[in-house]
């Protein structure tokens, strides 16, 4: 059953043990930060945090809620998060139906997906506070994260879990992205979009028509809403739609008060604004999820008109920085919730695992069942023309037998059946923003490897040994004596 909103996944996680309160004061200027990050470091993830008195606010923060294998399979309502990969598969493995009876078996599928557009809805609890003549960002407990942040430019504070709404001015079409906002004064914000994202695609049509780019930036909510923010749908597929598709029930929205731009109407808090054509300010820099501070850049203003939000706020925020941190465990279920989609180009792929040690995006290790030779550098090129995997700084490809979850496993295989020379394949092409170690900025060089059995096509001048196994009948034999040896 889906999540009404955050507060109802807070009683969640508190009902079951999963939620620690933090009575004493604690400062949003760092000091919630370094008692999150102890928590994310800590076995297993540690709990979800939070805190009730924070200086300078009257409203509470939660941090971490996200921050472990079972706190995301919980908060998206399955018992692991491969039940959302199935679900997704099978809906991705009909067959064109070629009769009537086919075609009306395929309605309830249809149908399924139908069911979860979002609805619009007139009252909203993001509603209970409007504050449209003198909207002020200072009165939030909006965190600084880490000593660097925003530095000689004011505080550093961020927004480090908002839903950003834009809608493209052509076609009308609505995203929803996660992009930190810093924050400058009472009104303004920096807005950091790359310019591979959807958002920053849709400002610069408004640059071109020379017109004001309305948006709204929404904090809290279900939290499939929040993770939809952050998963890499195409541009075509609707986060909400993606949202109430993983909550199993509609997500409801709502208008804002001074545009015609739409945001869920559980929000904790909504930030309503525009962005002007071409105004720019320098936000960061900013402690990020690779562990390093993003430089400080120009980036689009973000101004808001109108704030609202519920009386008895609960602000949410995410702490990133060095792995593990909770939004490693947001990116390993967008590792296995769009497997299936992978699958669809290729179905040749069996499993896919993205270390968290990658941040996301510096590593991929890939199993395939190998048909011919140059299979695997075909895998690793084609992934290289895949939306975001066109990121991957390196890509390693092994054969289906690998268990790629089981990393000391693979590297061993890795290791033992690669020529560095024949098995390496360098190319160059677009990188992540955030990639500090490439000459240019978003452009650089990428590695895959080849780490499967190598065939005499592919250069191989002997015979492939085989793997050491022990009989199975010797394991059943032990099995049936190891009391015997005293063990």
């Amino acid at each position: 059953m889906a999540y009404k909103d955050l507060r109802d996944y807070i009683r969640t996680l508190e009902g079951k043990g999963l939620l620690h309160r933090v009575k004493a004061e604690v400062d949003p200027i760092l000091e919630i930060s370094e008692i999150t990050d102890r928590m994310c470091k800590s076995p297993g993830g540690g709990k979800a945090l939070f805190f009730e008195k924070v200086k300078g606010s009257r409203y509470p923060v939660v941090t971490n809620i996200f921050g472990s294998f079972e706190r995301m399979s919980l908060s998206l309502g399955v018992n692991h998060l491969d039940d959302i990969a199935q679900r997704i598969e099978e809906l991705l493995n009909q067959a064109p139906p070629k009769t009537l009876i086919e075609k009306l078996s395929m309605l309830p599928k249809l149908f399924e997906l139908s069911k979860y557009l979002p609805k619009t809805v007139k009252n909203a609890p993001c509603r209970e506070v409007v504050e449209k003549d003198a909207p002020d960002l200072g009165k939030f407990p909006i965190i600084k994260c880490w000593p660097g942040d925003g530095q000689s430019t004011d505080e550093g504070r961020f927004i480090t879990l908002p839903m950003v709404f834009t809608r493209d001015p052509e076609t009308g079409r609505r995203n929803c992205g996660m992009y930190r906002i810093h924050v400058y004064d009472k009104t303004t914000t920096g807005m950091h979009w790359h310019i591979h994202k959807d958002g920053a695609r849709h400002y610069d049509k408004y640059k071109a028509l020379n017109k004001k780019m309305p948006a709204a930036i929404a904090v809290g909510g279900d939290p499939s809403v929040i993770y939809a923010a952050s998963a890499p749908l195409p541009e075509a597929i609707d986060e909400m739609l993606f949202a109430g598709f993983l909550r199993r029930e509609p997500v409801e929205l709502v208008k804002c008060i001074t545009s015609d731009i739409e945001v869920p109407a559980n929000s904790e808090l909504v930030i309503e604004g525009y962005l002007e054509p071409g105004e720019t300010r320098i936000e960061g820099p900013f402690g990020d999820h690779t562990g390093f501070y993003s430089a400080a850049d120009y980036y689009p203003v973000f101004h808001a008109t109108c704030i609202t939000h519920r009386k008895d706020l609960i602000y949410p925020a995410t702490i990133v920085g060095k792995p593990p941190m909770e939004d490693c465990y947001m990116g390993k279920a967008t590792e296995r919730i769009f497997l299936p989609l992978m699958k669809l180009d290729s179905p040749e792929i069996r499993d896919i695992n993205l270390p968290m040690e990658g941040v996301f995006h510096n590593a991929a290790l890939i199993s395939i069942k190998k048909s011919y030779p140059g299979h695997a550098k075909k895998i690793i090129h084609g992934l290289w023309g895949k939306g975001q995997m066109m990121f991957a700084k390196l890509l390693v490809i092994v054969d289906d037998d690998v268990d790629v979850q089981n990393i000391s496993y693979t590297a061993w295989r890795v290791l033992n059946n690669v020529d560095w020379k024949r098995d390496v394949v360098i190319a160059e092409g677009p990188l992540d923003d955030l990639d500090h170690a490439a000459k240019w900025p978003r452009y650089g060089s990428k590695m895959g490897i080849d780490a499967t059995r190598k065939t005499r096509e592919e250069g191989m001048m002997r015979d492939w040994p085989d793997e050491l196994f022990m009989s199975d009948e010797m394991k059943k034999l032990v099995d049936r004596r190891w009391k015997d040896y005293g063990f």
